[in-house]
């Protein structure tokens, strides 16, 4: 097992990762506060895993929740709804709520968390190597509005994050690959060396070999760690952790959050964002290559089978977070480990990687 920790003073919580850890009750156990605890699932999860789950909440008054599977179910209404369970719990302040499923769980859960009672504590079980590796270290919680996606929500830490990777093993092959993305991302964002790690063992990492998959999500969890440790509410290098995200976003927001999985848009966004770096001499078309190269070879896709208007992805990419002004701010880079942020990007530049001659 390897174990990390996100370090923000009072608020510092470990990140486990490895086989077993969801029957290693004793260890997530002694987090639990309170004597309430509501589990959030979802319909696909919950079978597989809840009762497992169960077993370390023994003594403990109880319940579930569970959405329907999809990130259509990301909604103000499905928080509405953890909010009347928790409230139907009698939780109190010491109450914990449990996310147990990948992204849209997490992401809902612990915004719901954050919610009830101005914050409660939350642990995040996730369950697809995305959520592992991405959205369940760090505290971003929120749900999606139909103009955008994540446009509400609140910076809220858990109490732990557990990576059980033994859950992998009922993970889609679809859904495994889109959590590679995200690790993709984190070398490309900042650590040449990962990157050229990730080249060499791709192979081993889309046939799931067990160890290059641990060092895999503990590489990328331990980046994303320590910029999340030295900028916690994003006001400058978190930012960077977003790299294809404005792109990402805004094709997931044009395709109803229905034709690409997130880790698959952020794929194609990173390509995008890698034309885009190129079209401004930021970065040259061997680093584009490199990178189209290593995300088709982990079964990614890096276009979309639908062309989308051009000028609808451009206003949604306006109201992307990270903008302001009304002025684009865009993750770029400046070959492979080098990205930064760049402010003023032209709407003819954008428009002109998303219309390729």
């Amino acid at each position: 097992m390897e174990t990390l920790h996100v370090d923000l003073a009072g608020r510092s919580y470990p990140i486990w990762i490895g086989p077993g850890l969801l029957e290693d009750q004793a260890r997530w156990r002694a987090l639990i506060r309170g004597r309430h605890v509501l589990v959030v699932s979802n319909t696909t999860v919950a079978p597989l895993y809840l009762d497992r789950v169960a077993k370390g909440l023994e003594g403990l008054r109880w319940s579930s929740f569970l959405l329907d599977d999809g990130e259509t179910h990301k909604t103000f209404a499905n928080v509405g709804k953890v909010l009347e369970a928790l409230g139907a719990l009698g939780a109190t302040r010491d109450a914990c709520v449990v996310a147990l499923g990948g992204g849209v769980v997490g992401d809902l859960a612990g915004f719901a968390a954050a919610c009830w009672m101005r914050g409660i504590d939350f642990i995040q079980m996730p369950t697809t190597l995305l959520a592992m590796v991405d959205s369940s270290v760090g505290g971003k919680t929120g749900v999606n509005l139909p103009v955008g996606k994540n446009l509400a929500g609140a910076f809220h830490q858990p109490r732990a994050v557990v990576a059980d990777i033994d859950l992998l093993h009922t993970l889609p092959q679809r859904e495994y690959r889109a959590g590679l993305a995200e690790i993709v991302k984190g070398a490309a964002i900042g650590d040449p060396a990962f990157f050229a790690w990730l080249e060499t063992h791709a192979d081993e990492l889309a046939a799931r070999e067990t160890a290059p998959l641990i060092e895999a999500i503990a590489r990328k969890c331990a980046y994303k760690a320590g910029v999340v440790s030295r900028d916690e509410t994003e006001q400058g290098e978190r930012a960077l952790l977003n790299l294809g995200h404005t792109f990402g976003h805004a094709i997931e927001t044009a395709g109803n959050y229905s034709e690409l999985l997130h880790g698959e848009a952020v794929a194609v966004g990173m390509v995008l964002a890698a034309r885009l770096s190129e079209r401004l001499a930021m970065s040259t078309a061997e680093d584009t290559a490199r990178l189209v190269a290593l995300l088709r070879r982990l079964g990614l896709p890096t276009e979309t089978s639908r062309q989308y208007p051009a000028s609808q992805l451009v206003e949604s990419m306006r109201l992307d977070k990270k903008n302001s002004a009304g002025m684009l701010r865009l993750i770029l880079w400046r070959g492979i480990g080098k990205a930064e942020i760049v402010s003023g990007v032209a709407d003819e530049d954008v428009l002109g990687v998303l219309r390729p001659d």
